[in-house]
């Protein structure tokens, strides 16, 4: 897929890797770019369509749904991210409201036109989906709980004919990281990288430094292969249905 005459539509779209990703769709020649955010947008570019789009929303998310008439790219990349310690159950809630359960249903609200064009899914997970953080728990297991939903809708929606892609993000030089004093990638780059692994059909996106240091090990490891095991068992068992 290349994402020139494409339609595209980014959540969290209103900072850091989001708005990066909106204009590195546009700089690639993405025909139409809706941006949901949580409060209104202003954009220069035409190609633009500002979505009111709180992922938590069910409301928001059938609304914007009803105003997208053909989708060929949806990125889930709407996030929170808060330090805690596990001993509040209501962080967790949380984070799995936004990260897993907005995740989920806009993914669910945007299927129909994703399969009419044979599109693609891209999840914008993190690198703590496959080793936690203990400063941020409860946001490591939101992202492991959505890297696995992405791993199954990839399964599920490979009949469709539509494509499901996991970012395995690093750390990225975004507000939701600015307590960290560590090395951090560009939210620029990053979204290059991004669409650079959705144009060349990465089922694992590892779009910065840190996370590209592990990306062969994970691509030769046993918990891909697994995966890609479990994947031939659904489709051996829909081939004899």
């Amino acid at each position: 897929m290349t994402i020139a005459d494409k339609t595209v539509l980014v959540t969290g779209a209103n900072r850091g890797i989001g708005r990066a990703l909106v204009e590195e769709a546009l700089s690639r020649g993405a025909k139409r770019v809706y941006a949901g955010t949580r409060q209104p947008l202003a954009h220069s570019d035409g190609r633009v369509t500002p979505l009111t789009l709180d992922v938590t929303s069910a409301a928001q998310i059938q609304a914007a749904a009803g105003q997208v008439g053909s989708l060929d790219v949806l990125i889930n990349n709407a996030g929170i991210a808060l330090y805690d310690d596990l001993s509040d159950r209501a962080a967790l809630e949380q984070h799995l409201a936004v990260n897993l359960f907005g995740t989920y249903g806009v993914t669910q609200a945007f299927l129909p036109l994703l399969t009419r064009s044979r599109g693609a899914i891209v999840n914008n997970v993190s690198m703590m989906a496959i080793a936690p953080l203990p400063l941020t728990p409860a946001y490591a297991i939101s992202k492991a709980v959505a890297f696995n939903l992405t791993q199954s809708l990839r399964a599920l929606l490979a009949g469709r004919g539509v494509r499901v892609h996991a970012v395995l993000t690093g750390p990225t030089d975004t507000d939701m990281t600015r307590g960290f004093d560590i090395p951090k990638a560009s939210a620029k780059s990053v979204a290059r990288a991004i669409f650079d692994g959705v144009e060349n059909g990465e089922e694992d996106i590892f779009p910065d430094p840190m996370s590209q240091s592990t990306a062969e090990s994970w691509r030769s490891g046993v918990a891909k292969a697994l995966e890609r095991q479990n994947a031939a068992i659904l489709e051996a068992v829909s081939a004899a249905a």
